[in-house]
């Protein structure tokens, strides 16, 4: 995997083929390896997939893992490659920097697909009991400093209980590997408590409502959204579903059967024909 320099650290990223370039972002707590089963299905093309600034093989500054931090980091990495009509997948954080970026950056992206992301703030009941009750507790002083201490729950739980059919020990393995210490979690860990819900934390509302905006302005841009069922842990559910159908331009929907919130764990193979075929309809290669 080749590393690029940005800012005061380092970015590690995998590259495959050529052509226009298509830049997949993951979420928290994974890496770049969420993508593993969804790149090669996904035709040719010039493939880009970093690991965020502090997970994965990426450097870890000693910043405070903000939105606005990761974002910076993520800009430098795009302008180090030079890359221009950009095309964007992106789950959870990864499609919530996606999308900001494209807002930010409105004539650099030719289209722009997501899936289990955060599209608009969230209030308490948007989110199921078992959200609800993690958000909490990972927001609770001493509770998310337990969930990144010992065996790192914070990711041990995500692709377990994130996903319709938990992950072996052996498949656990890399995703827990870049994260020996509690240390090296706290990048973990403030994403986590960055969900925001009922206006908290009041200083990311307005960036998630300005890229808001973009997402319905946009019609030159194709978008793509990704849902699924089958399971209490999913963030897009059929009233975000409906409310993009209202509120997204230029939006195509696909469902792509069950899933947990880490869908790429579960349903790779879907996920991957629908950003192809989207790719083909929309001459984004």
């Amino acid at each position: 995997m080749p590393a690029i320099d940005v800012l005061d650290s380092t970015l590690h990223y995998e590259e495959t083929g050529s052509g226009t370039p298509l830049v997949l972002l993951h979420g928290n707590p994974g890496t770049s390896r969420v993508w593993r089963n969804v790149a090669p299905g996904l035709g040719a093309g010039r493939v880009l997939v970093p690991d965020l600034i502090g997970m994965g093989a990426s450097g870890k500054p000693d910043i405070p893992y903000s939105f606005a931090d990761h974002a910076r980091y993520l800009d430098a990495w795009f302008d180090a490659l030079g890359l221009d009509r950009v095309v964007l997948v992106g789950h959870d954080w990864g499609g919530a920097l996606a999308i900001d970026w494209a807002a930010r950056h409105p004539g650099r992206v030719a289209g722009i697909a997501f899936f289990e992301t955060i599209l608009k703030p969230l209030s308490s009941e948007d989110l199921s009991p078992q959200a609800r009750e993690r958000t909490r507790m990972l927001r609770t002083p001493g509770g998310g400093e337990e969930m990144i201490s010992g065996e790192n729950r914070l990711v041990r739980t995500a692709y377990t209980g994130g996903v319709l059919t938990p992950l072996s020990e052996e498949d656990l393995a890399p995703y827990l590997a870049p994260y020996p210490t509690v240390e090296s979690r706290r990048p973990l860990l403030a994403w986590a408590r960055q969900i925001p819900v009922d206006g908290d934390p009041a200083e990311l509302i307005p960036r998630i409502e300005a890229y808001g905006t973009w997402l319905g302005a946009s019609p030159e841009v194709p978008k793509l959204l990704l849902t699924f069922t089958g399971s209490p842990t999913l963030l897009t559910g059929p009233a975000l579903t409906d409310w993009c159908a209202g509120h997204i331009s230029a939006l195509t929907t696909v469902p792509c059967g069950p899933a947990g919130h880490h869908a790429a764990e579960d349903r790779p193979a879907e996920i991957a024909k629908a950003i192809a075929e989207w790719l083909d309809t929309h001459g984004l290669r």
